[in-house]
């Protein structure tokens, strides 16, 4: 008896290779040229859904956001962004580290904060798949 994946290799035809190839490579291509969030701008600071900041990312400061839980605290660098500290428990944002791409998200549930980097057009975020 033959395994199930010789019977399925034996119906298969050079145009279905020829397709599953093409497919794969468009795959490839897509995700590393068209899927990009591009260079950010600026990054914007939420509480419980209301914009607290949103600065430039040509210099750098520190923004501290009171939430629920305590004081979320986000430091910007010319380029990028992170949450410095939270009070939450599990520390999920300030895991995250650096954020240097628009589109990017880092999200204190607990404390209800969130960092995301804005650019100059809209992209896709990691909230968006």
């Amino acid at each position: 008896m033959k395994p199930a994946w010789r019977e399925w290799l034996a119906e298969l035809r050079p145009g279905d290779a020829l397709v599953i190839v093409g497919g794969l490579a468009f795959a490839v291509f897509a995700a590393t040229r068209l899927w990009q969030g591009g260079v950010a701008r600026w990054a914007e600071v939420r509480l419980a859904g209301a914009v607290v900041a949103r600065v430039p990312l040509d210099r750098a400061t520190r923004i501290a956001a009171d939430g629920p839980l305590g004081q979320t605290l986000v430091e910007v660098a010319p380029g990028r962004a992170r949450v410095l500290s939270d009070p939450g428990p599990r520390q999920y944002c300030v895991q995250q580290g650096w954020l240097n791409r628009a589109g990017a998200v880092a999200i204190c549930a607990p404390n209800q904060v969130s960092l995301r980097l804005l650019g100059d057009a809209p992209d896709y975020d990691t909230l968006n798949y």
